[in-house]
């Protein structure tokens, strides 16, 4: 007994070791959102004028699903879905909770809801997150309480790219302000490539926020030397932007290859919307609308899957798929089981980006944003946004139903513009029904809409001065 207590000491002691080194195995999990990115401003779907190498290589060395959509046309409650890998109108997120100032502090994303950081923490993942929050500014909706282990970034939806202090909406490092004096989005990268220096050992978990492109419109002088010959001051700054973005991206990537992880991290690049084609001078490309509309240029949006050590390189795959799918696809890859108590809308996408399953993640997608709709099945889709179904006064106030809402092949017409509902009345029945099923599973939007519009109603000098896509400017 003597010689064998020892000796099984030790085979356990290695039994365990074993156990931890086949938990460090698991894939690093990086979550990249830019803010309000047109569709077509990418050089892997096009762009001609703005060189995007870094973020196209993700779609070269993994998949680019080409028909990649988010769950709301608008910021936060993008992320909310992706967070939560549900529909964020099943708890009443329907639209953005305005800024701390005008009395919305205490809304925010409900504590109700499970996060991804919050599983994967649970799972023995280091967390981080480096960018724009924008689900609460209260303490208990700070990022630090839903799942992350550090934080470094903003709390509310926008923020000026030169000045660290802004009026309930300083950058915070944890809970405490910072006195930051880089160029925002350079920052964003400075710490993000900390992050991973500091966690290179052991599985992380980092969801990488941008704040750009979205508005104020601010570049930093030599980048926007780089785009003089663009004439357009607005699109010039943006191009500045999205490339000081990319070479954010390119300094996380190059520290993922020095660190030797590259191959086991799985990376998720998406947009939170369309591009706000007015506001910030990008372009949707193919896609009619922007951001803040359920046409495709609202939802329509980059979405990049890159895992080297398990996913085909430079795949492209078109069935749809939709920002939901990263919460349970990056469990799935962690080893996580998911629970049926928790009720995902998303599903782990891992077999269908491998080619292991032929069958369609979803059999229908789904939108509500206030009086706009949308469901896509296939290659159809039904939808009621401004200009078509909805006037664009009262698109996000307006009671949501399937009345006066258009019909489009999206194979043959990307760009929605020959509504087929008349000709194809049986599919208009087809997907208004099914909208209507999952509508009614949905929750009552927990705050309204952003005041501006009902401002503008108040007031008819400036209602007056307002211009057709006025919905689409800078959100609050």
């Amino acid at each position: 007994m003597r010689t064998k207590t020892p000796l099984l000491g030790l085979m356990l002691l290695f039994g365990y070791a074993a156990v931890a080194l086949a938990k460090d195995d698991r894939p690093n999990i990086i979550v990249i959102v830019a803010d309000d990115l047109g569709y077509g401003d990418l050089g892997i779907h096009g762009c001609k004028d703005i060189p995007t190498p870094h973020i196209d290589s993700l779609a070269k060395n993994g998949v680019r699903c080409s028909n990649g959509y988010v769950s709301g046309p608008y910021c936060s409650p993008t992320r909310a879905g992706l967070l939560t890998g549900r529909y964020q109108q099943r708890f009443g997120h329907e639209f953005n909770p305005g800024p701390p100032n005008e009395g919305n502090k205490d809304i925010g994303l409900t504590l109700k809801e499970s996060t991804l950081a919050d599983r994967l923490k649970a799972a023995g993942y280091k967390t981080g997150m480096v960018g724009k929050w924008h689900l609460g500014h209260a303490d208990r909706f700070h990022p630090i309480e839903r799942g992350f282990g550090e934080f470094f970034g903003f709390l509310g939806g926008g923020h000026s790219y030169f000045t660290a202090q802004q009026r309930n909406n300083s950058i915070l490092r944890g809970s405490e302000p910072t006195d930051e004096r880089d160029y925002l989005t350079d920052a964003f990268a400075r710490e993000a490539v900390a992050f991973i220096d500091r966690r290179q050992n052991e599985p992380f978990h980092l969801y990488l926020t941008f704040n750009a492109v979205h508005t104020p419109m601010h570049a930093t002088e030599n980048r926007l030397k780089q785009f003089e010959a663009i004439e357009n001051q607005k699109r010039r700054t943006y191009a500045a932007m999205l490339t000081a973005m990319d070479e954010a991206i390119g300094a996380v990537l190059d520290k993922l290859r020095e660190a030797k992880v590259e191959d086991n991290t799985l990376i998720f690049f998406v947009s939170d919307n369309g591009g706000p084609e007015t506001a910030n001078g990008s372009d949707n490309g193919p896609f009619r609308g922007q951001k803040a509309q359920t046409w495709e240029g609202g939802i329509h949006v980059p979405f990049f899957v890159q895992w080297k050590g398990r996913l085909p390189a430079g795949k492209v795959y078109d069935r749809p798929v939709i920002q939901l799918d990263i919460h349970p696809t990056a469990l799935a890859a962690a080893g996580v089981d998911v629970e049926t108590k928790w009720k995902l809308d998303g599903v782990n996408l891992l077999p269908h980006l491998e080619g292991k399953s032929d069958r369609a993640p979803h059999d229908f997608l789904f939108w509500r944003f206030g009086g706009q709709i949308a469901v896509r099945q296939g290659d159809w889709k039904l939808v009621k946004a401004p200009g078509g179904g909805v006037d664009q006064a009262g698109a996000r106030r307006a009671q949501a139903d399937t009345t006066g809402a258009q019909l489009f092949n999206l194979a043959s017409d990307p760009g929605e513009q020959k509504d087929l509902s008349g000709d194809q009345a049986e599919m208009v029945a087809k997907l208004a029904s099914a909208w209507g099923r999952w509508n009614a599973e949905l929750a009552e939007p927990q705050w309204g809409p952003p005041q501006r519009a009902a401002a503008k109603k108040a007031n008819p000098a400036k209602k007056a001065k307002a211009k057709t896509k006025a919905d689409n400017r800078k959100e609050p």
